[in-house]
């Protein structure tokens, strides 16, 4: 039969929309997905793997990388276009503040260095050893890992041009891993030290529909935002996701001018400029917003509303993200992908712990906080925070919220750098060699700054 509209994207999407449903319905019901907080996202995306595999779904993994590849860029330009600290509206942000999000900072950078100097050593240790990987494989650890599913899906789909066989779904795999490291090992570790007495709010009891996921007949969640245009003009959600568009297509129109001129004289560079579309739709965002404020219509962007979207494609992303995982290819590089990962997860893990025990306030607060983002993505940080701090009374979410500002030139930076042996012909000992230098300078600022004191915890 001749269908006549072109129907695969929709029912992609209808697919993705059925795992997220059951997602819910799962971690309403479940008590091994309450007990370690998975979010539904994650739990559908796992499940629709599984029905992939069994042949259940079939999909060729470059649809569904397609739309984890835009919805990443979406949430960027949604954040970007975002009215308000992400952390709270009418929190202020004092020096107390700044402090604890720089050292959040200084943890991301020296954890970013230290999973990218282990990835690379290892693609070292394999290559003594007769078993050749690609000289970017190690990087994408911590590109999985801190950066998130959406980065290591956009620098891996750009380095199979350039050779890597399957590096976007090995991308993918090691984002995914970080997920598995953020809520077994961070909820046990949150958890941990409420029995401990060691939140600064006390033991508490987490609500239950924070445990389930979903709020009750009688429960009253907060807003969604609020209307900012008359629904006989346009519905405000059409308007922001409007803007989102926009953004979208000057991003595109940017980035493809760009392209074109450093193609001319360097055609792989202008390839892999690509990878960093996120990085410039975050950039025009801003730019898109600051013009609506200063055009007098600033009233019109409602934070609300912008960080509704921003959860929806984050969402999307995080179940697009594992299915599109082919596990033929992970069963491929199974051995070294389960070493990078089990020996940079470990890593992590002590690193975070041991300066998080020795901090000067709010320990527990800010370690089980970092630990989720550099498994994970700031939403899995802040989920982990919430365990401690239930109702956002410490001042680590706001921390949270600046720390991206701080991020902004060490993400540049970091996608740069592991793009060395690609544009520059670095051999792979020569970036570790660098990385090392990185996560040398974070530890010792650290020390300087007299972030670093006497076990707390």
């Amino acid at each position: 039969m001749n269908i006549p509209f072109q129907f695969e994207p929709l029912l992609i999407f209808g697919w993705m929309s059925a795992m997220l449903l059951i997602g819910v319905f799962l971690r309403a019901r479940v008590g091994f997905f309450q007990k370690y907080l998975m979010p539904s996202c994650l739990i559908g995306g796992v499940l629709g793997l599984a029905l992939e595999t069994c042949g259940v779904i079939r999909f060729p993994s470059e649809s569904w990388e397609f739309f984890a590849y835009h919805l990443f860029n979406i949430s960027f330009i949604s954040v970007g276009l975002t009215a308000n600290s992400a952390a709270g509206e009418n929190e202020r942000t004092d020096k107390g503040y700044f402090k604890g999000a720089f050292w959040m900072c200084l943890i991301m950078t020296s954890s970013f260095g230290l999973q990218a100097v282990l990835g690379g050593l290892l693609v070292i240790l394999f290559g003594l050893l007769g078993s050749e990987l690609f000289p970017t494989f190690g990087f994408l650890v911590p590109m999985g890992f801190e950066e998130g599913p959406g980065q290591a899906l956009s620098f891996g789909k750009v380095w199979e041009g350039v050779g890597f066989e399957h590096g976007a779904t090995i991308g993918l795999t090691f984002a995914a891993v970080g997920f598995l490291f953020s809520f077994f090992v961070g909820v046990p570790l949150a958890n941990w030290g409420l029995r401990k007495g060691l939140a600064h709010q006390g033991k508490g009891s987490l609500p239950p529909e924070f445990i389930k996921g979903l709020y009750s007949k009688k429960g009253q969640g907060a807003s969604a935002g609020n209307l900012t245009t008359h629904s006989a003009n346009i519905d405000t959600l059409a308007f922001h996701v409007a803007l989102i568009g926009l953004a979208y297509g000057l991003t595109y129109v940017f980035t493809l001018l760009l392209a074109k001129i450093v193609a001319t004289f360097a055609p792989d560079v202008a390839a892999m400029l690509w990878g960093f579309f996120f990085f410039f739709g975050l950039c025009i965002a801003f730019l898109v917003k600051l013009a609506v404020q200063k055009s007098g219509a600033g009233h019109l962007l409602d934070g609300g509303v912008q960080r509704r979207i921003t959860g929806w494609s984050v969402d999307y992303l995080i179940v697009a993200t594992i299915m599109a995982i082919q596990l033929v290819v992970v069963w491929k590089f199974i051995v070294p992908i389960v070493a990078m990962a089990l020996a940079c997860g470990i890593a992590t893990t002590f690193l975070t712990i041991y300066l998080g025990k020795r901090l000067w306030s709010y320990n527990l607060e800010r370690m089980v906080a970092i630990y989720g983002v550099v498994t994970g993505t700031v939403s899995s940080g802040l989920l982990l925070l919430r365990i401690v701090d239930p109702e956002f009374k410490t001042p680590v979410a706001v921390e949270i919220g600046i720390m991206n500002l701080f991020m902004v030139p060490v993400v540049l930076g970091s996608g740069i750098l592991v793009n060395a042996p690609l544009w520059w012909g670095w051999s792979v000992g020569m970036t570790v060699l660098v990385f090392a230098g990185i996560l040398a300078v974070a530890l010792v600022l650290l020390k300087t700054l007299k972030f670093v004191g006497p076990p707390r915890l």
